[in-house]
């Protein structure tokens, strides 16, 4: 049982890296390379991670530049970023493209942290869902009288530690990103 148990804590695991990455796409009004960790670029017919198709850096605070490694992608970089949802407008030079980012504006950083709010929300609802499953899970291995009744509360115990664990672990992920957004 132990073994299922790791099973959905790694679950949980897994729910708590995606809102780690969800957060790094959030921009904090400095420049920040995970902005454009969700673009695709259309290489040669192949959608590629942008960062797959040149050389991303952050020469200023609020400056990122990206140096493709094939010339040719600077337009194709550009439509992707424009299709994007960063809400930045790329300035190509003909040899990189610099998207600068302005200061966030106050009502701006008040609606990124109820985005922030919100994506931890459904972070935590997820956990509550894989505690519901493995609470299921070990009820029917009780009904099969596979574990003990004895067994079970024990089990459901561990799941409701491992679930507060993971919301606290949410809480606190949310406080920090929220903290960073409102900070001027």
């Amino acid at each position: 049982m132990e073994a299922v148990l790791k099973e959905y804590e790694e679950k949980m695991e897994k729910t708590i890296h995606v809102l780690e990455e969800e957060f790094n796409s959030i921009r904090a009004g400095r420049a920040n390379p995970h902005v454009l960790d969700q673009i695709k670029v259309d290489y040669y017919g192949q959608p590629s991670p942008l960062n797959q198709v040149g050389n991303i850096s952050v020469p200023e605070a609020r400056l990122l530049q990206i140096q493709p490694w094939d010339k040719t992608m600077l337009a194709e970089i550009e439509k992707a970023i424009n299709m994007s949802d960063i809400g930045i407008h790329p300035q190509n030079d003909g040899a990189c493209i610099r998207l600068s980012f302005p200061e966030l504006t106050e009502e701006r950083r008040k609606e990124l942290t109820k985005d922030i709010k919100k994506k931890g929300e459904d972070a935590k609802i997820a956990i509550r869902n894989i505690r519901r499953d493995a609470n299921d899970h070990f009820k029917r291995q009780e009904k099969d009288s596979k574990i003990t009744e004895d067994d079970l509360k024990e089990l459901e115990d561990k799941v409701q530690s491992l679930t507060d664990k993971f919301i606290k672990n949410i809480d606190e992920h949310v406080s920090r990103k929220s903290e960073e957004i409102l900070k001027v």
